[in-house]
């Protein structure tokens, strides 16, 4: 529990991080947003129907637009209508559904984004305290490299969970175990244990790849094998408090999107309701980076306690650089 709260503490002293993955995410939706805005707009045009879409849900031009939609279009359907939207991709992920590629190019940018972001992130949250915007992308650019090595090691893991375990899991062993059972209730509870079965492998995947990037910028290591090793021999010494810690976190992340859920708006409305509702989802959208700072602000906080490593990091802060006035007097 206190590394946890300690993760919260970190989170809370460096709020420009938290700004600063919020306009990251924000930049990288805003390109898909205006293709979408321009794909509705033009066949919406003037007509009839465009006065019905923005007063509410015209469910008939909806359809008619997703027979002809392309690209990005494709994904303007009805589970985009508030809390189902974090529901779609869960089991979007979870059965293998293809996303489009307007989409995957974009989630590619993103990741990237992310992956050279979260060095400087971590680094952060080790130290304890600013380093100034030098010294935090002079950290980034260095473990970026770095990280885009583990990320090699990390899709290929992820490929193999899902091109061989997930078929072994749902078109084999599910298939095998229902395939004369009369009673559909328990093919259902057969299917959730496979559920079950593959989260867990995907959580346990996450969390050895988020502790070898602790360990790394930590303990500034150039070797990404070597931070992996370390990371597995860390839980495994460790294996309560880094379970509690990620329990916590997973506890928080299911009570961000319970409560959306619950206020999530519905289709339709315009005026204020429709700007409230554009509010709560970016409130939303808030929440769940804030989550997302604080399993790398814990993870870190239990890396750093359970090795007496609090506010210590191997890499010294880079120098700011002089000012060219300095310079020239």
């Amino acid at each position: 529990m206190r590394p946890w709260c300690d993760g919260w503490r970190r989170v809370v002293s460096a709020p420009h991080a938290i700004v600063g993955v919020l306009v990251l995410t924000l930049a990288a939706a805003l390109p898909l947003a205006l293709t979408l805005r321009d794909a509705l707009r033009d066949h919406l045009g003037s007509s009839l129907e465009a006065n019905q879409a923005a007063d509410g849900v015209n469910y008939d031009w909806w359809q008619e637009f997703n027979l002809q939609a392309t690209g990005i279009a494709t994904t303007f359907t009805p589970s985009v209508i508030g809390a189902a939207t974090t529901l779609d991709v869960a089991t979007a992920l979870l059965d293998e559904r293809r996303i489009v590629t307007p989409l995957a190019a974009a989630l590619l940018v993103y990741l990237l984004a992310w992956l050279f972001v979260s060095g400087g992130i971590l680094d952060r949250y080790a130290r304890g305290h600013s380093i100034g915007g030098h010294g935090f992308f002079a950290v980034s650019g260095t473990f970026f490299l770095r990280f885009l090595r583990l990320a090699v090691v990390m899709a290929f893991v992820y490929w193999f969970l899902f091109t061989y375990v997930h078929t072994w899991l749902f078109d084999r062993w599910y298939v095998d175990q229902t395939r004369d059972l009369a009673v559909e209730r328990t093919a259902f509870y057969w299917r959730l244990l496979m559920y079950a079965v593959f989260i867990a492998l995907l959580a346990l995947t996450s969390v050895v790849f988020d502790y070898a990037k602790v360990r790394a910028v930590v303990e500034d290591r150039r070797s990404m094998a070597g931070a992996l090793i370390a990371a597995l021999r860390f839980i495994v010494r460790h294996p309560g408090r880094v379970v509690a810690v990620y329990l916590l976190n997973a506890l928080l992340f299911v009570l961000v999107v319970g409560v959306w859920a619950l206020v999530a708006p519905g289709a339709g409305g315009s005026g204020l309701s429709m700007w409230m509702g554009v509010v709560a989802s970016q409130c939303y959208i808030l929440a769940r980076l804030v989550v997302k700072l604080q399993v790398m602000a814990s993870e870190t906080a239990v890396f750093q306690r359970s090795l007496a490593h609090w506010g210590y990091t191997a890499m010294a802060a880079a120098p700011q650089p002089t000012p060219p006035v300095i310079e020239s007097v």
